[in-house]
């Protein structure tokens, strides 16, 4: 396969979308897990804390 400008184009736009959608899909199942709210607030605390 010769990776010129439209062979790249057209593998973007057929791969490229579906790995994007696969990644976005991923990130927002973490973020909504089980526990993640507990995860965040200790994350967003440490700022706060007391060295």
């Amino acid at each position: 396969m010769d990776f010129d400008y439209h062979n790249m184009r057209a593998f973007a736009d057929s791969w490229g979308l579906l790995a994007m959608a696969v990644f976005f899909l991923g990130v927002i199942g973490f973020v909504l897990r089980p526990g993640a709210r507990r995860a965040a607030d200790e994350a967003a605390a440490i700022p706060l804390k007391e060295d």
